[in-house]
């Protein structure tokens, strides 16, 4: 074996062994996450800085919609492939509110099991909103695959905050591509790093959010930009840094995480959960410095 495919394959297994602990991570903390946070395990985003996180929450939907033209009338019955869709807050509302048919898609089986459970208590059918046990790396392989053959088949790819987990992330807007419809849209809402940064601003900004958040290295916004134009798409809706708009959120985040009993159950989880609460300073301070963002963008395959 050569050095550089011993290389290469060190760096695949470090990368498997991210995601092994990004799954047990969501599969232990969802249903607290549920209990603190609601069925949206994502961002709020405040206009007037009135509202009430629940409220904030939907208004970062709603967002979303609008710039990918979900909420047009003649767009109802969008097929949309929810990836990294947690306990499937957005594929209900998405469902709900503009009478899509959703496939959500996670990496945490206690996420799938939720989600199906919340789901039904809505009153949603199947044929509305459906969820799998799937890492977004392999969506491609699933779906136009054996198992469905749906390559082409889906109005809309809807990722929000998941794609900063991905190791590869030229790989998923590739497989994005691949399962879009032409015309299709890629609605992406993620954490960003900044520009130009100073090894300072890296060692004291990005690296503890990306230590404590379980995830590979942070890209900027225009790498997302390359990565959509080199697979076969256009930016529909400019990229927009809304960090502003959404940074309440770990105010937030950070009161109801201020409880004894919390950090002691932490302790006995071993360090991923204790450095992923302590993330939460880390990334006040980052959207507070700058360095940390959060940019929203519609792609469209040509």
């Amino acid at each position: 074996m050569t050095s550089s495919s011993s290389s290469s394959d060190a760096s695949v297994s470090a990368w498997d062994g991210l995601k092994q602990r990004i799954k047990a991570h969501y599969d232990y903390c969802s249903s607290y996450y549920h209990s603190i946070w609601g069925e949206h395990i994502h961002h709020g985003y405040w206009i007037t800085d009135e509202e009430t996180k629940e409220r904030a929450q939907i208004q970062l939907m709603e967002l979303l919609a609008s710039l990918a033209g979900v909420d047009e009338a003649d767009k109802k019955g969008a097929k949309v492939l929810d990836v990294g869709c947690g306990i499937g807050g957005t594929s209900r509302w998405l469902a709900k509110e503009h009478d899509c048919r959703v496939t959500g898609i996670t990496i945490s089986s206690e996420q799938v099991l939720m989600a199906r459970k919340l789901t039904q208590e809505a009153g949603l059918t199947e044929d509305q909103v459906r969820f799998l046990e799937l890492d977004a790396e392999k969506m491609h392989l699933y779906f136009n695959g054996e198992n469905e053959k749906k390559e082409g088949n889906f109005d809309v790819v809807w990722i929000s905050e998941a794609m900063s987990h991905l190791p590869d992330k030229n790989l998923f807007f590739e497989n994005a591509s691949k399962l879009l419809k032409q015309g299709g849209k890629l609605v992406v809402a993620d954490w960003i790093k900044g520009v130009d940064l100073t090894s300072e601003q890296e060692a004291s900004y990005i690296t503890p959010i990306e230590e404590g958040m379980l995830l590979p290295p942070l890209s900027t916004i225009d790498q997302y930009v390359s990565y959509a134009k080199s697979n076969g798409m256009k930016v529909l809706a400019e990229p927009r840094n809304i960090s502003k708009n959404v940074s309440k959120t770990w105010d937030i985040s950070w009161s109801l995480v201020q409880n004894p009993s919390l950090w002691a159950m932490a302790l006995t989880q071993g360090r991923d959960f204790v450095a992923f609460l302590k993330a939460f300073q880390a990334m006040r301070a980052g959207f507070a410095e700058g360095s940390f963002q959060y940019w929203v963008v519609v792609f469209e395959k040509l």
